[in-house]
């Protein structure tokens, strides 16, 4: 199993500088890994340490809370693309989908994969909050969406993945949409577990000891 071809190598804290995330970039391709997964105002620096590599760029909007306005995310969405993001990982709206409002939820993830046409989209449903019910009405409305992942967590709520979270977002999906297992996967064992029940993504700032 080649793990790192697995692994978004991710820094999303507030206080990332400009070396942090060219440290993040070469370590990404000294491992060989995936993609590195930053918030967007590093994505031209992503791109620019990677220039000239196969190495994606991920990038996270409505990051962390979901709860700005559908234009603010769609206007997030293209300004990445622009400056160089392969792929999307937004974060839903939680507070409708707990409202019940669930074509406002499901037409704001379909309006950013419509605005980013053919590049790679995350859903974060952010599953610490969600009762199963709602994570089960969560990756059905990324589904109709047209989403292509469904991705646990921000890293930045009160829990991240569990094997239960993956296991019922596996059974929801099952092979119409990828999964991405994201907050706290610290060590190889757990990430070949995710690996074993279906995830095809694994976002981690622990990307370089995992490997080893």
């Amino acid at each position: 199993m080649s793990l790192e071809k697995y692994i978004d190598h991710t820094n999303l804290k507030p206080t990332a500088t400009e070396s942090d995330i060219k440290k993040l970039c070469e370590e990404a391709k000294i491992h060989g890994f995936y993609a590195v997964c930053v918030n967007g105002c590093h994505v031209p620096l992503a791109k620019e340490s990677l220039d000239k590599t196969n190495i994606k760029i991920a990038a996270v909007i409505g990051f962390p809370l979901g709860a700005m306005s559908t234009k603010a995310k769609i206007f997030e969405a293209i300004d990445c693309i622009e400056n160089g993001a392969d792929e999307i990982d937004m974060v839903i709206n939680i507070g409708w989908l707990k409202s019940g409002m669930y074509d406002a939820v499901q037409d704001e993830i379909k309006a950013i994969k419509e605005t980013i046409g053919n590049n790679v989209l995350k859903v974060i449903i952010e599953t610490c909050y969600l009762t199963d019910k709602e994570k089960e009405k969560a990756c059905k409305l990324a589904l109709e969406a047209h989403a292509d992942y469904v991705k646990t967590s921000t890293g930045f709520g009160t829990g991240g993945a569990t094997f239960d979270d993956v296991k019922l977002m596996k059974r929801i999906v099952g092979n119409n949409a990828k999964i991405k297992a994201s907050g706290g996967v610290k060590d190889k064992d757990t990430a070949i577990q995710y690996i074993e029940l279906g995830v095809s993504r694994i976002g981690t700032s622990s990307g370089p000891s995992l490997i080893k």
